[in-house]
């Protein structure tokens, strides 16, 4: 399916305040995270119910939506690039009701230049909300891009606690 990692071997949809969910997952862990309205399809890959690594982020995420969690802990395997992936650690980093921009994310890469290079990677986010993606927003503090649309971005903020003046 377009978009969906190839290295998944097993697919849940899942219900969330935000809309349903697909989870994807491979023999290492958790391949994707989309939302469902992107891909109204069927992934290629089956459910597995006693697949561990669909089972822990279906777990942790309803913790996530219930307010009791803040910091996921999923073997994940997301591949990208090499930059690609050290965007995505970054985004890993931010914590929780927390805001960064895509400068500084650069400037934590050491590679202040590379600000629309880390947009590019951060919107080839495959684990959305785990690999928080959503906590990005614009230099002056502005909504941007969000795969799975600004009102979700802007409920996962809210949900987070975070007040932006553009909400």
């Amino acid at each position: 399916m377009k978009g969906f990692p190839e290295h998944a071997t097993a697919a849940r949809r899942v219900g969330s305040p935000v809309g349903e969910l697909v989870l994807l997952a491979s023999a290492k862990g958790l391949a994707g995270l989309f939302f469902g309205h992107r891909y109204p399809e069927t992934a290629t890959a089956t459910d597995d119910p006693t697949n561990p690594h669909l089972n822990a982020a279906e777990e942790q995420l309803a913790e996530y939506f219930r307010g009791e969690r803040t910091e996921f802990d999923i073997e994940l395997d997301a591949r990208g690039t090499h930059f690609q992936e050290q965007v995505w650690a970054q985004l890993s980093t931010i914590p929780f009701g927390t805001t960064w921009s895509y400068g500084d994310i650069a400037r934590k890469l050491e590679n202040p230049g590379a600000v629309r290079a880390v947009g590019l990677a951060n919107g080839s986010n495959p684990i959305s909300i785990i690999i928080p993606c959503h906590r990005v927003i614009g230099a002056d503090g502005s909504m941007t891009g969000f795969g799975g649309g600004l009102k979700i971005k802007q409920q996962l903020l809210t949900h987070e606690g975070v007040l932006l003046g553009v909400l």
